[in-house]
């Protein structure tokens, strides 16, 4: 295990202090540019509607490795802070701040891992880069997907990407995420004829049939799970009528719902499940769905291997490979190239307060210079 690699805290502060609330960036990316500049980095600033994004690279050939990442953040939220939220302010051993966990500090861990590996191998074959967004706490219309798409235009789709997401559970590399499941909201709205209730022949209740329908879609589980991903899960997010009257029967009722699926399925099998459903029990029907990710898995073999190596030489632990929790901006890279999510514990991300401690910081600094070298092996 090192203990030279470069201190990512200074860094890691600056970014902090930016009030990079999404998607305004306040300085963010051209603090990262001036720290990437020196070290051989040709910087691209691309902006895409209200977003700023930064593209880095450093090399010409392969094997290439990218890293993504994200500057802006959610804001400091309604909860009392006990410090400045874009204060960058160290006390009792943790460094606070709103991205402190997610995820400026994990940016200036691999900033500073990149200063490690290329002082001590200034001519190392191959290509490193960066892709930084301002768009990963928002609506990620604008930011890394456009990159992406700049990316495969000029040719440049690196052989593997790092997602700095704090994946981490209890301890610093105890998890890397190689795959995210999926995820579908849909709104059911079911037309009925308007009646009196007392006449009930008279009318056809929209309710009954959406109870109907939402029971079939309930009743059963989607799967069992796979290998790498745990059972998909079907939830009813709200039920609405909007009717004030107590005798009259509605003309139409209208249900959301949220799934969350794994690698059996996408967004295509579940809205034909869907449409196959409401078909049987409410013909009359309107259905609106919105993927906002689909299932991805990157399946074991070199660069996740590597990953494990590092993680193994610089944590002395296995890491467990995992698919849980929300979406990403993986799911984007996963399109293009093998992609996994290897970071800090990120026990406080998004709370009050948030903060990482100053060893772990740097411990990931050399985590990640490990799995530079681990990649070009």
């Amino acid at each position: 295990m090192r203990n030279d690699t470069p201190d990512p805290v200074p860094l890691a502060q600056a970014l902090i202090r930016c009030r990079s609330v999404t998607p305004a960036d306040d300085g963010a990316l051209a603090v990262l540019e001036a720290a990437l500049a020196p070290l051989g980095f040709a910087c691209h600033r691309l902006r895409f509607g209200e977003v700023e994004n930064l593209y880095a690279r450093r090399g010409a050939g392969g094997p290439h490795l990218m890293f993504a990442g994200h500057t802006d953040v959610v804001p400091p939220g309604a909860a009392a802070w006990n410090v400045d939220p874009f204060g960058g302010e160290v006390r009792d051993g943790l460094l606070f701040g709103r991205g402190a966990t997610d995820m400026k500090g994990g940016v200036a861990a691999w900033v500073a891992a990149l200063a490690d590996v290329l002082t001590r191998q200034p001519g190392r074959p191959g290509s490193l880069s960066l892709l930084i967004t301002g768009d990963e706490e928002g609506p990620a219309t604008d930011g890394t997907v456009r990159v992406l798409e700049w990316l495969a235009a000029r040719g440049e789709i690196p052989d593997a990407c790092v997602v700095g997401e704090p994946t981490s559970k209890v301890a610093l590399g105890d998890t890397i995420k190689v795959g995210r499941r999926g995820s579908l909201n849909a709104a059911i709205t079911v037309q009925g004829t308007q009646g009196h209730s007392a006449y009930p022949q008279r009318a056809d209740n929209p309710v009954h049939r959406l109870v109907r329908v939402l029971g079939a879609l309930t009743a059963e589980a989607l799967d069992g799970g796979t290998a790498f991903f745990e059972p998909s899960t079907l939830q009813v997010t709200s039920f609405d009528v909007g009717n004030t009257a107590t005798n009259v029967i509605p003309a139409s009722a209208t249900a959301r719902l949220n799934i969350r699926f794994n690698d059996r399925h996408t967004e295509a099998s579940l809205t034909a499940h869907l449409r196959e459903v409401l078909a049987r029990e409410a013909p009359r029907h309107e259905l609106a769905v919105v993927c906002s990710g689909e299932a991805f898995l990157t399946q074991p073999g070199p660069f996740v291997a590597a990953l494990e190596r590092a993680v193994r030489a610089e944590c002395g632990r296995e890491a467990a490979l995992d698919t849980g929790g929300g979406t990403s901006d993986a799911r984007f890279i996963a399109r293009y190239c093998p992609v996994a999510e290897l970071g800090a514990v990120g026990a406080t991300m998004h709370q009050a307060d948030e903060s990482t401690p100053v060893e772990e910081l740097r411990a990931l600094a050399r985590l990640y210079a490990r799995v530079i070298e681990e990649f070009s092996g």
